[in-house]
């Protein structure tokens, strides 16, 4: 089967196919509710963790898709730039309950197309997953400041949350362990912190995290 073809004609349908991430199974419910009340969307999938975005999204291609600023597994700038790298056509949205949090602009700066707030009307989410799907950019949020931490602390600070070892970390960041863990110790000074773990729990507290 010519893969590349069978995209192109999912593509170039009429509907809108959309894929809903999210960890909170209530929005999943009621985003599918609200496409399939519209000739104008399809469902391809609706998923609850970050790993399950990315296999889903990579298999079914969706032209744009929905997602959540966090879950358990992963957090938004990872998948989507993870979905970026297996399909570049996937448009996405981040649908979130603090636009201005730190995680949203790091998703924006990975490559989303534009931000959502979970607080949204009918309409406006309607509105927006149809203009992102023609092509178009929605307002981005305000930039928030990151608080004392400079943007490559921020990430490898985001990315040890995850539970990644500085190797790791350096590896997706295409820097070295020394530099990685250079970065982390500025981080730890400039919290205050004794340790990545208790780092972790400031920025959280921060809301950095």
């Amino acid at each position: 089967m010519d893969v590349s073809r069978n995209v192109g004609e999912r593509r170039n349908s009429a509907q809108v196919r959309v894929l809903v991430a999210d960890r909170h199974p209530v929005v999943r419910y009621g985003i599918g509710l609200l496409l399939g009340s519209s000739c104008s969307f399809t469902l391809v999938g609706s998923v609850g963790s970050g790993r399950e975005t990315i296999e889903v999204g990579a298999g079914t291609h969706p032209d744009v898709m929905l997602l959540d600023d966090r879950f358990r597994d992963l957090l938004a700038p990872e998948i989507i730039a993870e979905l970026r790298r297996r399909d570049p056509h996937i448009r996405t949205v981040v649908f979130t309950a603090v636009p201005e949090h730190a995680v949203v602009r790091a998703a924006v700066d990975a490559g989303a197309h534009g931000v959502l707030p979970k607080d949204a009307g009918r309409g406006d989410i309607t509105r927006a997953l149809l203009a992102v799907a023609r092509g178009d950019r929605l307002p981005q949020p305000p930039r928030r400041q990151r608080g004392p931490i400079t943007t490559r602390e921020y990430d490898v600070l985001r990315r040890a949350a995850l539970g990644q070892s500085t190797t790791e970390i350096a590896a997706a960041m295409y820097l070295s362990p020394n530099t990685v863990k250079g970065y982390m110790q500025n981080t730890l000074r400039k919290l205050e912190a004794r340790n990545r773990i208790e780092a972790i729990a400031k920025a959280r507290g921060l809301g950095l995290l």
